[in-house]
Order: C-alpha cells, then sequence, then structure tokens
C-alpha cells in the first residue's frame, strides 16, 4: 500500500492583490476577508459532530458585523467563533474544502486541505459535480491527474516526474478556472530497522505458574510505511540463556510480542531450576518477517519469582539448653532450613511454643539474617520448684503456604532446658518487718527476731546475721538466732526518727560456696513517753509604755512530746514574789495564754520568769523565760532599749533582792522560780556566778 503524501500545486489564475502601503502611523492597512488563506487538517478516524477541526482567520476590517460562513461541503459548518466543526459524523470527504465568507465589507475564500484520507481519484466529472453542489457562486476548476515518486531516488535532480494534461473547458463548453490540485504520491522504501523502546527489557513470572502464562510484552517501532510490509515486524527469539532444563521454555508471539511460559508448572519450579534468572535475546524482523527483511534486537531478562511452595525445617529432632537459674536473656537458637526465596515473607519464619510454657517463662524471637530462632528466658526460672523444662516449638513462615503444601513433623522439635543450680542469697520473710516498742525500754530489751531462709532447698547451710547498718546505733543482734536488742535508748525525738519510725538493715549470709548474702529491714514504731518538758514560745514581746491596752502577748506551749503527753498546757507566773502585783497570765485555750500587764512600765527590757507545765502522767514543768521589751511609740516609729537589761526603775527593789539572796543563800543557787535579769541567753546553773557578776557589773555603772 503507498503511503499518501499528498503536495498541493495550486495554479492560480486570479491574482491576490496585496496593498503595499501603510496607514497612518506605521500600521499596515487592513486587508479585508481571510488573513490566512489556506488551512490544513489531518485525518485521524472519523471526524466527531460539532468538534472543531480549525479556527479560521477572518476580518472584514469593519468588527466582521453580520458576516456569514459557507462551506463547499454540507457536511460542515463554521460557527459564531469561527471553527470549521462537522455537522454530523464524517467518515468520507472531499481532500479539499472551500470556505466562503462574506458581509457588509469583504467576499473572500479560503482552502483547507484534509491530509491522511485514503486515497481517492477524482474524475473532472467528480469535481464539476462538487462545484455544482457548492451553496455559493465557485469558480470552474481544473484536473490535474495524480502522478508517483519512489523515495530516496538518486539524481540528477530534478527530475521529471509526467506531463500535466488541462483539459481548459468544463462539459458546458465553459473556460475552466484554478485553482487545481496536483497530488504526487511518494512511494515508501524499506530503508528503516526496527528499533525496540528498550534495549533491555524486565519481566517476573511466578514458579508453578500455568503454561502459556504472559509474562511481559515486547514492542519494537519501524519508521516506514505502516500500511505496507515495510513495517510488518515480526517477533522471534533466538537465544535463552542458560538454555537448561530445555532450550525452549519461553515462546514469544510473533505479531504481538507477547512473550509466554512454555515450561510445565511442576519444571517451573525455582527451587529447582538451574537459575532464577532466564535471558531472551528478542528479534523483530520487519517485511512480515521475510529473509529480506530488516532486523533489530533487544534483550529480555525474566525472573523465576518465589512462592511459598516449601514448609520450613528444623535441622535438628532435638535442642538442649543450660541456663542458670535466676538469669534471663537468650539461652539457644534454634536453625531451619527453608528452600524458598530469601528475605521474603515465604522464607522468613515465625516461632511458636506450643506447650510446655504455662507460665509464660520463655520467648522467641527471629534472626531476620540467619532465620534463626533465638529462644530467651523473660522470667528467671528457679531450680528448686523446676529444673527441668520441655518445650514443643513450631516454626511457620510469614506468609501462607500455597494450596496442597502444608507443615510436616519436621516444622515443630522439642526443646530441653535444663536449669542449672546456683547459690542464691537468703530471703528475709516478712521484708520488711514491722515491730511496735515504747522509747523509754530499757538498754538490752528485745526488740525481734528476724527471719531469713535459704532458697537452696536441695542443700543444708546455715545463715549468719549482721547489722549493715543502724544510723542511730541502737540495737544489736545475734549472730546465729537473729535476735535484736536494744543496745542503747530508743528516742523517739531523735533525727533519725521520722513519722515516729526507726529503720534498720540487716544482711543474712550462708556459707555456700561462693556465700550469698540476702538484705531484709526492720522498721521500729516507737511509742511516746513523756521524757520532754515543754516550752514557751516565743521568746521575745514589745508593748509601748503609754499603750492603754495592757495586753503584752499571747504565748504557746510546745512539746515534742505526742498526746495525751503534750497539750494542754498549764502556763502561770514563775513563783517569786511581787510577780503577780505587775504581771497576769490568762489561760485562752489549751495551749495558748494570755500575758497582761497590770500597771505600766517605763522603757526597759523585763524577764519575766513563766512555769509551764504538760499533761503527761507524770506531767513535766520547765521554768523559762520572756523577754518583754517596753517601748516608746511615736506614730509608726518604735523606741526600744538596745540594752539587754534596764534597771534604773528597779535599782532600790534589786539592790534589797541581792543583799536578800546574798545572805539568805550565801553559798547555794537562787531559789526556783527567782526573777532574774539576764544579758544573754536564758539562765542556767553553769553560768550562776557569771550572770550574778554581770549584774552586780551594771549596777555599779549606773551608779
Amino acid at each position: 500500500m503507498e503511503i499518501g503524501v499528498r503536495v498541493l500545486m495550486a495554479f492560480l489564475l486570479h491574482q491576490i492583490v496585496y496593498v503595499d502601503g501603510m496607514e497612518e502611523g506605521g500600521r499596515e492597512a487592513c486587508v479585508p476577508g481571510f488573513q490566512v488563506k489556506n488551512y490544513q487538517v489531518a485525518y485521524n478516524g472519523p471526524f466527531l459532530k460539532d468538534q472543531p477541526l480549525i479556527q479560521v482567520e477572518f476580518d472584514d476590517c469593519a468588527g466582521n458585523k453580520n458576516a456569514t460562513f459557507d462551506a463547499s461541503d454540507p457536511s460542515f459548518y463554521v460557527d459564531a467563533d469561527l471553527n470549521l466543526a462537522p455537522q454530523r459524523d464524517v467518515v468520507d470527504c472531499q481532500p479539499v474544502l472551500f470556505i466562503h465568507g462574506v458581509s457588509a465589507h469583504a467576499d473572500d475564500i479560503a482552502q483547507v486541505e484534509i491530509t491522511g484520507l485514503p486515497l481517492q481519484v477524482n474524475t473532472l466529472r467528480d469535481i464539476m459535480r462538487l462545484e455544482q453542489r457548492l451553496p455559493y457562486r465557485s469558480k470552474r476548476s481544473l484536473y490535474a491527474p495524480p502522478m508517483t515518486v519512489t523515495e530516496n531516488q538518486r539524481g540528477p535532480f530534478p527530475r521529471v516526474l509526467g506531463r500535466l494534461e488541462v483539459s481548459t473547458t468544463d462539459l458546458a463548453g465553459n473556460i475552466a478556472e484554478g485553482p487545481v490540485m496536483l497530488v504526487i504520491t511518494v512511494i515508501d522504501q524499506n530503508d528503516n530497522r526496527p528499533i525496540f523502546k528498550e534495549a533491555q527489557y524486565t519481566g517476573e513470572v511466578l514458579e508453578g505458574s500455568p503454561t502459556g502464562t504472559t509474562v511481559m510484552t515486547m514492542t519494537a517501532f519501524d519508521a516506514d510505511d505502516p500500511g505496507t510490509d515495510n513495517a510488518a515486524l515480526r517477533y522471534s527469539i533466538i537465544r535463552q540463556s542458560p538454555n537448561k532444563p530445555f532450550p525452549n521454555m519461553f515462546h514469544i508471539d510473533a505479531e504481538r510480542g507477547d512473550i509466554v511460559t512454555v515450561i510445565s508448572p511442576a519444571l517451573l519450579d525455582r527451587e529447582t531450576l538451574p537459575t532464577t534468572t532466564y535471558e531472551l535475546e528478542i528479534v523483530a524482523k520487519d517485511m512480515a518477517g521475510s529473509e529480506v527483511g530488516l532486523t533489530g534486537t533487544a534483550t529480555a531478562t525474566i525472573t523465576i519469582t518465589d512462592k511459598n511452595d516449601h514448609a520450613p525445617e528444623f535441622t535438628h529432632p532435638l535442642f538442649e539448653a543450660h541456663v542458670p537459674e535466676g538469669s534471663t536473656g537468650v539461652v539457644i537458637n534454634l536453625s531451619i532450613d527453608d528452600r524458598d526465596d530469601p528475605a521474603t515473607g515465604a522464607w522468613r519464619a515465625i516461632y511458636s511454643i506450643i506447650s510446655g510454657d504455662p507460665t509464660h517463662s520463655f520467648e522467641f524471637q527471629t534472626n531476620p539474617d540467619s532465620n534463626e530462632g533465638m529462644l530467651s528466658v523473660v522470667k528467671p526460672l528457679n531450680y528448686e520448684a523446676t529444673a527441668f523444662h520441655t518445650l514443643l516449638v513450631k516454626v511457620e513462615n510469614e506468609d501462607p503456604l500455597v494450596p496442597g503444601v502444608s507443615y510436616g513433623p519436621s516444622s515443630t522439635v522439642a526443646v530441653h532446658v535444663i536449669v542449672e543450680d546456683i547459690n542464691e542469697g537468703p530471703v528475709f520473710f516478712p521484708d520488711p518487718l514491722h515491730v511496735t516498742r515504747n522509747e523509754n525500754i530499757p538498754v538490752g530489751s528485745f526488740v525481734a527476731t528476724l527471719n531469713a531462709t535459704d532458697p537452696d532447698t536441695r542443700t543444708i547451710q546455715s545463715i549468719r546475721y549482721a547489722i549493715l547498718r543502724d544510723p542511730a546505733g541502737w540495737l544489736g543482734v545475734n549472730p546465729v538466732r537473729g535476735t535484736v536488742n536494744t543496745s542503747a535508748a530508743l528516742d523517739r525525738e531523735s533525727p533519725y526518727v521520722h513519722d515516729n519510725k526507726y529503720t534498720a538493715l540487716f544482711v543474712a549470709v550462708d556459707n555456700g560456696i561462693p556465700p550469698a548474702s540476702g538484705t531484709g529491714t526492720l522498721i521500729i514504731h516507737l511509742e511516746d513517753f513523756n521524757d520532754n518538758a515543754p516550752y514557751v514560745v516565743p521568746s521575745v514581746a514589745q508593748v509601748c509604755e503609754d499603750a492603754h491596752d495592757m495586753n503584752v502577748a499571747i504565748v504557746g506551749g510546745w512539746d515534742k512530746d505526742l498526746p495525751p503527753n503534750a497539750a494542754p498546757f498549764k502556763i502561770e507566773l514563775g513563783k517569786q514574789p511581787g510577780l503577780d502585783k505587775t504581771w497576769k497570765v490568762s489561760r485562752v485555750n489549751a495551749t495558748h495564754s494570755q500575758i497582761m500587764l497590770l500597771q505600766s512600765l517605763k522603757k526597759a527590757n523585763y524577764q519575766l520568769p513563766l512555769l509551764i507545765t504538760d499533761s503527761g502522767m507524770p506531767p513535766l514543768s520547765n521554768n523559762t523565760e520572756v523577754k518583754v521589751q517596753v517601748c516608746i511609740c511615736k506614730k509608726n516609729k518604735k523606741i526600744c532599749s538596745s540594752a539587754h537589761s534596764h534597771f534604773s526603775s528597779l535599782l532600790v527593789m534589786l539592790a534589797t533582792l541581792l543583799l536578800v539572796l546574798l545572805c539568805k543563800y550565801p553559798h547555794t543557787e537562787p531559789p526556783q522560780g527567782a526573777l532574774t535579769f539576764s544579758v544573754g541567753s536564758p539562765p542556767s546553773s553553769s553560768f550562776k556566778d557569771l550572770k550574778i557578776n554581770k549584774i552586780l557589773q551594771t549596777f555599779n555603772q549606773q551608779n
């Protein structure tokens, strides 16, 4: 079949006049009519109804108002957007159409050439009939017979193709007018080899696939005329590598290029084939495969992919592991054999324990590199409880097995785990051990008996006890019997006691080889005893000397002991004579009392002796002092004495009191509760002489 390469040779019998002039401003003058006279449309199958083919360019230089268009073929029309479109689905039409455009300012014709149509020979009679069908006045046409020429002709050029025989009149005797189309057909020669789109093709086929399974499609391209044998390709396999188990394992469809399997499903076994990759050399030949055809080659690489058609099998009928009791971690690796493709779901193994692990003490993980099953102990094993474990283990693949293949006896195995005995340290029970004791028990009193047992029940071992941590050093332990006694007084108010609890740590050591030890805790809950006298807070109070309110301060009692050895407190004036003339103490509640002045005092610092008593059985009392500062108060400023004591207003009373004390108690302490004036901290008997010397020194300085 010839390739239609149409060359339009227009013999114009009328002259197109161009206006060789410019409008003002340098712009070309507008020429009314079609701005482009010739158009081409490619025919690639039927023209669909209302589908635009081209857009023509028409300008009557006045806005195209009321412009109309007619096509020489009634199967086509021009829409409002100047698009040429079919009135209906068009399968066959003339190779040349004419479009007539008319407006008040223009009357012009454009030509549309349709290329790619099946070759037709139009006689002069056909052309004349076409002219008669035109909806507008058309020009009478000449007829030029078609000519042919073979491609790749050799020179010299130019070469004569033929003669153009003109008939200058139509059937009615009228002179024929141009233009006329001369169709020259170029005859194709086989001058192009088939070319594959790719030099290397790859494909896969699953092992066990049925005979005739399509693997891939090879496609080549030939630039010659597709309507001739010059581009009629045929495919063939000229080489298979390797050529085992037989050389024709695959077949290629000669026309379509589809490569299919020829080998039977039973022989297409990835595990038994000599290789999993085959290389085919494919040839495409034109001229429908004849001997004179040109050829092109490409390579196809086909991989036989794996499916799970082999169950994993353990390499040994029994595995044995030795595990020290109390340890965890991997204890053994179970190896398997799987003939499927490594690193695929058909090869990767999953291990599970079917029986023998009621306490869930074991666990499996798969080594991703070796596919081995790593058995681990996740809960420590006890030799004394169970010295021997038998696990039944099963192995499966991630992917399910293909139908007809199942897991056999070799996919399960027994694993013996032998627990090895080790010397375990003694265990205290209970731990911690809680006991309750009174804080005032005598030294050497019994506190508790420690109880530590040896887990190694299958051997006889002795245990000895020792103190590991005794913060206050209050305890002792019998190394053999484990009895704990006090070695010092227990004190609930000690800084080593927290929340009334004293904690000590003990150790028990057996005589195994090597010895093993264990620790235990003893917590002593201490009950309170009234062994702490109460005291008064605050120790300093201030009052203005001219205050109308004689209330000095509210003081409270504090006690390190617990109820009922603490509050309610009784707070009263000391026993010194004359205090009740100036001071008064009134109870506010169970813990606090109010100090009041009965008469005004001058600016000075006064030490007020108080006696506080708790509610213990028996009760404890404490003589304490509150320093009362009488200050001069002016607006927001308070001026208090900076001296520790001031005696100007009590000189006579002080001198008299000192003489009485020295005469009555020449070699003893002042009577309990005596009013004293201190320079520093509250008085104590060890500083008796110092206090008296200070008082006398101050008295002499002021006089």
